[in-house]
This record gives C-alpha cells, structure tokens and sequence, in this order.
C-alpha cells in the first residue's frame, strides 16, 4: 500500500493506494478526512486513521501546507513540525516523502482530465510551454512545472508570501490599512481565506458600505467569517460582502498574471485550491479577464495564455499520491 496524505490548516485527508494499481485509477481503497486543528501532530493523525487497518505500507507521501527542507517542514498554519524521518521510524514505513502542498496539486496537473477544469481564457497551449498554478485556500500557493525534456517536473515556491502589489486607488487604500495592522502586508494577507476578513474589515472601516446587523451577528457567532461572506457576496444579500468577493477576484487575477509572467506560463494557468470552484461564475467574466491581461506592453502574451479552474476536489491528495508512486519507480 501506498500512505498518501493532503495535509492542510483546515483539514487532514489521508488515504490508502495500492501501488499494484496505477494512480490514475483515482480510486483509494480508504479514505478519511480530518479536522487538523484538533490534533496535536500528524503522527497522531495518521495513527487514528491506521488502528483499524491490518496493511503494509511500502511508502508514504505528503503534501504538507508549508515549506519543506531537508524532509522537514514548519506547517505554516499550524503548530505542527512533520518530520518524514519521525514519520518513517514512528510507523516503519521505509519510503516517505514529504512535497509542498502546491508541489502535490502542481504534480497533478498533467494528468487532469477535461471534467476536472473549468475554462476562463481558452488560450493556446505551447507544447512543453511552464505551466503556473495558484491556488487560494486557507493560505495562498504557488508552484509551477517545467517540461524537461520526457515529462513535467513540479517545483515548489512560497510566492503567496511576496509583498502585495495594489493595482489601483481602492488596492492602495487596503495596503495602507492592512501596514497598521500586519508587518508585512503579503499576497497571502488578502488574496486566501485567512485574508477575506481583512477585505471585508477594510470595506467595514472605509464606512462605503453599511453592515447589516443579521450579517454582523452570524460573522460574531461563526467560529470562521470567510465562508459567511463569501455567502453573502455570491448571494448578494450584503453589498459589503459582494464587494468582499469581488476584490478577492481582482486580486486573485493580477496575482495570477504575475506569477504567469514570472515563469513565462505559455502552457497554462490553473487556479487550484478550495475557494476558485465556488466563484466560478465571478471568474468566467469579461471583468477577470481584463484584470488577467492588465499588464501593459505583454498583455496580448497573457490573453493567449489558457487559465482553467480544477475542480476536482482530491487534486492534492492524486498528486501527492503520483510523487509517492515515484518513491517506489524511480
């Protein structure tokens, strides 16, 4: 058996699959889902979801959300330290390997098929052209693939922590509140599902829009905001959440033509990660385009570039899984 596992701030997805059977059958024999934040560690975690199951495991694979050094990585929403040579020796597991959360879902990508996406710009692939994603959920990832010559090799990076670069007067006045409230204002800060509540405290504080008192009570009561708004701006019951949501995708897209600018993403753009499938129909518009090509002199480069959503949800857990089927192969 093959130990994947899909570790991020909000939840833990581990599952089992057996490596007599290509990944791309997409079916793991078990499959459970966690709450991360009641946990003390991944090892705890991973005990729980074993104790009930008689297999062996010739190798395990984890996209963790954090960066990874030397098979060691500081969960960056969490406090967690995953460690794949306590994992190994905790559960005599020979292979383990650990992969940034983006490098798992960046993994994935040459193997999505045509019902895993969702086209925003059709575009024009280059054969063997670098491939960027993004992907907004709790944090803000970044990974891109490079062709090298027989298949595509994923590479992590922690650009979601680069400074936020405001594109007009209304993005200037977020920076400028988030700099009394933050060290250092990231992408991060405002483009990801820990960053749109400072979206809707900026709309809040700016006093442009009235906050509803039923809105006020449930974002007091919830024990996370975001899903409340998000709510509120698709079903647009509140104008202070619609604009939320809309300054979220205006973000999301200029983020997205930086990162495709700085690999040079001539073959494609995928938006991963938990919050782009429910906005959908905000991202399908003319509006994210222009905000996609709004870069001067190479905006006609990014308009040819495909930008596609993946939708389908176990993204990171199959990528991971393909990385731990390389353990055994490579």
């Amino acid at each position: 058996m093959l130990l994947a596992g899909d570790i991020g701030g909000t939840k833990t997805v581990l599952a089992l699959f057996s490596t007599a059977v290509s990944v791309e059958s997409r079916h793991p024999l078990h499959l459970q889902t966690f709450p991360s934040g009641r946990f003390t560690s991944l090892e705890a975690i991973i005990a729980q979801f074993l104790q009930d199951k008689a297999v062996g495991i010739e190798a395990a694979s984890f996209g963790v959300a954090g960066p990874v050094v030397n098979g060691r990585s500081q969960i960056t929403n969490l406090p967690w330290i995953i460690d794949a040579a306590t994992i190994s020796q905790t559960f005599g597991i020979e292979h383990v390997a650990l992969l940034n959360d983006l490098e798992a879902i960046a993994n994935a990508v040459p193997h999505l098929q045509t019902d895993d996406l969702a086209t925003i710009n059709e575009g024009q692939v280059e054969p063997s052209g670098a491939i960027a994603v993004i992907a907004p959920g709790t944090g803000l990832g970044e990974a891109f693939l490079t062709w090298d010559g027989q298949r595509y090799q994923a590479h992590p990076s922690e650009g979601g922590h680069a400074s936020f670069a405001p594109t007009n007067a209304e993005q200037r006045a977020l920076q400028a509140y988030l700099e009394q409230k933050f060290d250092h204002v990231s992408f991060e800060r405002v483009c990801s599902g820990s960053g749109i509540p400072n979206l809707y405290e900026f709309w809040r504080q700016d006093g442009r829009f009235q906050e509803p008192e039923w809105l006020r009570e449930q974002i007091v009561q919830a024990d996370d905001p975001t899903p409340v708004i998000v709510e509120a701006g698709l079903a647009k019951t509140a104008d202070i959440c619609t604009a939320t949501v809309q300054l979220f995708v205006d973000i999301l897209a200029a983020e997205a033509s930086n990162m495709a600018l700085k690999v040079l993403a001539t073959g494609g753009v995928y938006l991963g990660g938990g919050i782009p499938p429910r906005l959908l129909n905000l991202l399908q518009t003319e509006r994210f385009i222009s905000e996609f090509g709004d870069k001067g002199r190479f905006s006609s480069l990014l308009l040819a570039m495909p930008v596609q959503v993946i939708c389908n949800p176990q993204v990171a857990l199959l990528g991971t899984a393909w990385a731990g089927m390389d353990l055994l192969h490579d």
